[in-house]
């Protein structure tokens, strides 16, 4: 094992949106194991936008990562160091753990041994099989619940999380209708996704968007997978047809403002219509993990789900990694390899 211990650390805030010199590389010890404890050597981490959430807000599901702290996100990676029987030296995990080389962590209930075998690549642990296919299956089959026949919108569609999300609808029997970013993001929902219809929100007024979502879904829309927010989730509201449903898993066009957002202007629909909106996270679920893991892994293994990952090489890289999140710049789930083998 390494004598040091690389780590991806926050080294300034800001509001708005952040900059690749807000973050640093430093070396550490490699953390020795106590009792009960592990040390894993992280071979893929993930980038996230609600990571931005944790940067400057204090009232957010995990703890704000204050100046100096080690970034943390969902990693897999092998256990090289242990002092609990149950997590052996050799055995592979996915858990939330630093953006470091090595972390020092002990089992908990988001913390959970993979099987190498049971993928293509590990790396599918951080998206089909991870934080981003996890989030879309439970967003979908148990918040939208969408039935044969109905149909589904889902916005940042083309999105690590949103494609698949659609995808699981169209599983389920349903029309499925994408908002994207620009033509071939829209292209990329039919061709690659299998969406019946994408609309552009680029240059879109709250009318515009409105005005393309029926179009697209002239009886209504009955579930909603919302990622961004802001117009679109207003005119989304607009277009749910009576005792729809509206899963809100994110809202990342708010995430790097500086001002408060506009307010939503169709909230009276919820009352008018019956219409369910309901928040989640995906670590609500996690004695799920397991199964909705096998069962992602085995609709990717079918055929039933594609998806992309956009893997960038070294702690170096996640600064501009990250940030390319909120360009539009990234083509599919973004995350780091930290070890050059895996």
């Amino acid at each position: 094992m390494a004598a040091i211990n690389r780590q991806l650390v926050l080294r300034a805030r800001r509001d708005g949106v952040p900059h690749a010199d807000d973050f640093a590389v430093q070396e550490a010890p490699v953390p020795e194991p106590g009792e009960g404890q592990f040390v894993v050597r992280n071979l893929y981490a993930s980038l996230d936008p609600a990571l931005r959430q944790r940067l400057t807000l204090t009232d957010s599901y995990v703890p704000r990562i204050e100046l100096g702290e080690v970034l943390t996100a969902t990693t897999v990676g092998v256990v090289v160091a242990s002092r609990d029987a149950d997590y052996p030296a050799g055995q592979h995990v996915v858990g939330h753990h630093g953006i470091a080389d090595y972390w020092l962590t002990r089992a908990g209930p988001v913390t959970r041994a993979v099987d190498p075998a049971a993928v293509d690549s590990l790396s599918h642990y951080l998206s089909v099989c991870g934080p981003t296919g996890l989030t879309a299956y439970f967003g979908i089959t148990r918040i939208a619940c969408p039935r044969p026949g109905e149909t589904v919108l889902v916005s940042a569609a083309a999105g690590a999380v949103g494609s698949v999300a659609g995808q699981i609808a169209k599983l389920a029997g349903c029309r499925v209708i994408g908002i994207a970013g620009g033509p071939e993001k829209v292209r990329r929902l039919a061709e690659d996704y299998g969406f019946d219809a994408g609309i552009d929100y680029r240059g879109q007024d709250l009318a515009g968007l409105t005005a393309a979502i029926r179009s697209a879904a002239p009886e209504g829309v009955d579930a909603v997978f919302e990622n961004v927010g802001g117009i679109q989730l207003d005119a989304a509201i607009d277009c749910v047809n009576e005792r729809g449903r509206i899963a809100v898993c994110g809202l990342i066009s708010q995430y790097n403002a500086t001002e408060p957002p506009p307010p939503l202007t169709n909230l009276f629909k919820l009352v008018a219509r019956s219409i369910c909106m309901e928040g989640f996270i995906v670590r609500n679920y996690s004695a799920q993990y397991g199964a909705a893991a096998a069962c992602l892994a085995q609709w990717a293994r079918d055929g039933k789900i594609r998806f992309r990952e956009d893997i960038h090489d070294g702690l170096e890289a996640g600064p501009e990694a990250f940030l390319s999140l909120f360009s539009g710049a990234n083509q599919g789930k973004v995350m780091l390899r930290l070890d050059p083998a895996a």
